[in-house]
C-alpha cells in the first residue's frame, strides 16, 4: 500500500524528500556528521588520523559524535521538510517505549550469546568488572559508554528507521521503506572488517536486523522502542561480554564476563571477527522475530494514507 505515514499524519505544508535524494542524503548526513566529530576528536588525541579510537575515551567520543548526525537530520526534517519530530517517530510514551525496547534488546542479546555459548562457541578469558580489584573504577567506562551507545544507537535509528524508512514508505509503502532502508543500513557496515565469509554473513544479518527493527518501529508506530533496543544490544554485546560489535572491539573491561570466540569452531557458528552478528544464530533469531512482527502487523491506531496535495521536494 503506497502513501503510508508511519508515525504521525502528514499535513499539507509538509515536504517529502524524493526517494533517490533521500538515499544519497542519508549517506551525506552520516559522512558530514562523522567528519564534524573526527576533527576535534583527533585534535584532542582521542582518535588517530586513520579514524581509530584511542582507548575507551576515544570510543566514547566516537559514540557521542553521532549526535552531530542526529542534529543534521533533525535540522533537515524541521527546517527543510517543515515537519515535527513526531513525524519521524518521537511521539507519545517515549520513556515507557524506550525502556521496554531496551529490556527486549537486552533479552535478545542474552539469548543469542547464551545459544552460542551452549554450542561451545566461547571460552572465558576473564571475569567481569566486579572480579577486579577496583569495581568502582571499572564501572566508569561501562556507564559512560552505556550513554554513548544510547546516542549512537538512537542516531542510527533516526537516520534509517525514523527519517529514511518513513520518507520512502510515505511514497511507496512499508515494504519499500523497510527494504531500502535496511539495505542501506547493511551496506554501511560492509567495511567493518576485512572481506571474508564472516563479513558477508555479518552484512546480511545487519540488513536483516534492519528489517526486524523496521517492522518493530512500524508496528509500534514510534521510534522510541527501537532506539532502546538498538542501544541495549550494542552496549551489552561490547560492554557486557567483551565481544565484537559488528566487528569493532571496545577497549574496556566487560561488565559480566570476558568471552572470546573459539577459533577452532566454524566461523558461521560464532561470527568470527565480526562477532555474534555474523553468526547463523542471529540469522535464525532475526528471521523468526521478523516473521512474528510481519504476521502480527502494525498497531491499528497508527498510520494514515498520504494526501496527494502535499508539496514534494
Amino acid at each position: 500500500m503506497a502513501g503510508i505515514e508511519l508515525y504521525a499524519p502528514r499535513r499539507a505544508r509538509h515536504r517529502r524528500t524524493w526517494t533517490a535524494a533521500a538515499l544519497v542524503l542519508a549517506i551525506v548526513f552520516i559522512a558530514v556528521g562523522q567528519t564534524l566529530a573526527f576533527v576535534p576528536g583527533m585534535l584532542l588525541g582521542l582518535m588517530t588520523p586513520d579514524g581509530a579510537d584511542v582507548g575507551w575515551l576515544g570510543t566514547a567520543w566516537t559514540l557521542a559524535g553521532f549526535a552531530f548526525i542526529a542534529l543534521i537530520v533533525i535540522g533537515w526534517v524541521t527546517l527543510f521538510e517543515r515537519r515535527s519530530l513526531a513525524t519521524i517517530g518521537f511521539n507519545g510514551s517515549g520513556l515507557k517505549r524506550f525502556a521496554r525496547g531496551y529490556a527486549i534488546g537486552l533479552a535478545f542479546l542474552v539469548g543469542v550469546v547464551g545459544i552460542i555459548a551452549a554450542l561451545g562457541g566461547y571460552r572465558i578469558e576473564g571475569g567481569g568488572v566486579f572480579s577486579g580489584p577496583s569495581a568502582a573504577a571499572g564501572l566508569v567506562p561501562i556507564l559512560v559508554l552505556m550513554a554513548g551507545f544510547v546516542i549512537q544507537g538512537s542516531t542510527e535509528e533516526i537516520v534509517t528507521r525514523g527519517w529514511l524508512m518513513q520518507v520512502i514508505a510515505s511514497r511507496h509503502g512499508l515494504a519499500w521503506g523497510v527494504g531500502l532502508s535496511s539495505a542501506l543500513f547493511g551496506l554501511l557496515h560492509a567495511a567493518n572488517i576485512d572481506p571474508s565469509p564472516a563479513l558477508a554473513m555479518g552484512v546480511t544479518n545487519v540488513t536483516l536486523f534492519g528489517v526486524f527493527i523496521g517492522l518493530y518501529a512500524a508496528r509500534e508506530g514510534s521510534l522510541w522502542g527501537v532506539c532502546g533496543w538498538h542501544a541495549a544490544w550494542n552496549w551489552l554485546l561490547g560492554l557486557g561480554f567483551g565481544l565484537e560489535v559488528s566487528g569493532q572491539v571496545i577497549d574496556a573491561p566487560p561488565l559480566v564476563v570476558d568471552l572470546a570466540t573459539r577459533p577452532e569452531l566454524p566461523w558461521w557458528m560464532t561470527g568470527a571477527a565480526f562477532g555474534p552478528e555474523g553468526s547463523v544464530v542471529v540469522t535464525v533469531v532475526l528471521l523468526v522475530g521478523s516473521i512474528v512482527l510481519a504476521v502480527r502487523g502494525r498497531s491499528r491506531d497508527h498510520g494514515v494514507i498520504a494526501e496527494p496535495t502535499e508539496p514534494s521536494a
